[in-house]
C-alpha cells in the first residue's frame, strides 16, 4: 500500500530523460509511492530506458504500453490503473524532474487541510518564463494563508482566476486525491492544445478544497514536448489552434452561468481565430498553399472566425492607407 502513485506518460527519443525523472522521484524525501509509466508507443522504449535501473527502482514501477494517443491518453491510462489503496496521485512529465521535498509538502498539506487538489509553484527558468509562482497570487488575489512558511494559499474564487492566466499551474506541480483521480480524466483528443487546462479546470470545480504551495515542487526539463515544439509557420499549428477552440468551447460549458468568465474565454477565443487567420497569411506569404480543409472545419464550427478575418484584413488595409 502507498499513499502515492506517480503518473509518468512517457514519449521520447533521447536516453537519459526518464532516468533523470525517476532519479528525482527516488530522491524524493517522502517515500511511500509507487510508480505508474505509461510508454505511449515512444521511439525509445520505457523498458530500454529502465534496462540497467536499480533492483529498489523496478520493484515499485510498473509499466503500461499502448499505440500511440498523446499524452492526455496516456494520463488517462495510468489514472485507470491506480492501485485501489492509493490515497493520492502525483503527475509527472517524463521530462521534468521534483524538488526534494514535492511529495512531503503535498502529503502535509493535502492531509491538514483536508484537500483533494494542491498545486505547488514551477521552479523559475529563462527557457519558461511565463511561470509564476503562488506568491503572486498572493498579491494580486484574494485568498487566505494557510501557513506563512513555506506559503500554502486558499483562494475561494480560484477557477475564475485561472481563466485569467493559468501559468502558475502544471501539470508535474499538481496532485489530486481519490475522489478526483477516480472520475476526471483528460480529453485525448486535444492533443496539441489544452488538454491540461481543462483538467485543470474540471479538478478545481469538483474539489472539496484546493490548496496552493509556492515553494517550487519541480523543474521544468527539455526533452520531447510537442506543445514548444510547434510555431506560427509550423503545419501543424493550425490544428493546434483548432484544438485550443474546442478546448475553449468545451470550458465555456463549465462556466456558463459566470459572464465575467465567459469574457475571459471568449478573449482567449479571439485569441486563437487571430493567431490562426495570421499563420495562414503567412503561408500566403511564404507561396504555400493554405489549409482549406482544416479553415473548412473550422468555419463549420465557429463561424466568427470570418468576422475575425474582416477586421484583420481591414485593419491591415488601414495600415497600408496609413
Amino acid at each position: 500500500m502507498a499513499s502515492f502513485t506517480v503518473v509518468i506518460p512517457f514519449y521520447q527519443r533521447k536516453k537519459g530523460i526518464l532516468s533523470r525523472a525517476l532519479k528525482s522521484i527516488f530522491a524524493q524525501s517522502f517515500k511511500d509511492f509507487d510508480i505508474v509509466i505509461v510508454d505511449d508507443q515512444s521511439p525509445l522504449s520505457a523498458e530500454t530506458e529502465l534496462r540497467d535501473s536499480p533492483a529498489e527502482w523496478k520493484a515499485k514501477i510498473r509499466v503500461i504500453r499502448q499505440e500511440n494517443g498523446g499524452p492526455g491518453a496516456a494520463r488517462n491510462t495510468g489514472l485507470d490503473n491506480v492501485p485501489p489503496e492509493t490515497r493520492f496521485v502525483a503527475l509527472l512529465d517524463s521530462d521534468d524532474i521534483w524538488r526534494t521535498d514535492h511529495l512531503k509538502n503535498a502529503h502535509d498539506f493535502m492531509t491538514r487541510f483536508e484537500a483533494e487538489c494542491y498545486f505547488a509553484s514551477m521552479q523559475e527558468s529563462e527557457e519558461f518564463y511565463y511561470h509564476f509562482g503562488m506568491a503572486k497570487l498572493a498579491e494580486t488575489e484574494e485568498g487566505k494563508t494557510l501557513v506563512e512558511d513555506p506559503l500554502v494559499l486558499e483562494i475561494p474564487e480560484l477557477a475564475s482566476v485561472m481563466l485569467k492566466d493559468w501559468a502558475f499551474l502544471h501539470l508535474s506541480c499538481m496532485v489530486i486525491a481519490r475522489p478526483l483521480f477516480e472520475k476526471i480524466r483528460f480529453d485525448p483528443a486535444l492533443r496539441l492544445a489544452a488538454e491540461d487546462v481543462l483538467f485543470f479546470a474540471d479538478c478545481i470545480l469538483n474539489a472539496k478544497r484546493t490548496v496552493l504551495c509556492d515553494t517550487p515542487g519541480a523543474a521544468r526539463g527539455m526533452g520531447v514536448n510537442i506543445f514548444h515544439g510547434i510555431d506560427n509557420q509550423s503545419p501543424e499549428f493550425l490544428q493546434q489552434q483548432f484544438n485550443t477552440l474546442v478546448a475553449l468551447d468545451t470550458l465555456e460549458t463549465r462556466f456558463e452561468d459566470r459572464p465575467e468568465d465567459v469574457a475571459s474565454i471568449t478573449s482567449y477565443k479571439n485569441i486563437a481565430r487571430r493567431q490562426a487567420l495570421w499563420s495562414q497569411a503567412g503561408r500566403l506569404k511564404r507561396r504555400q498553399s493554405p489549409d482549406f480543409g482544416m479553415l473548412a472545419r473550422w468555419v463549420m464550427r465557429d463561424p466568427a472566425i470570418l468576422g475575425a478575418a474582416v477586421k484583420l484584413g481591414a485593419g491591415k488595409i488601414d495600415r497600408r492607407g496609413g
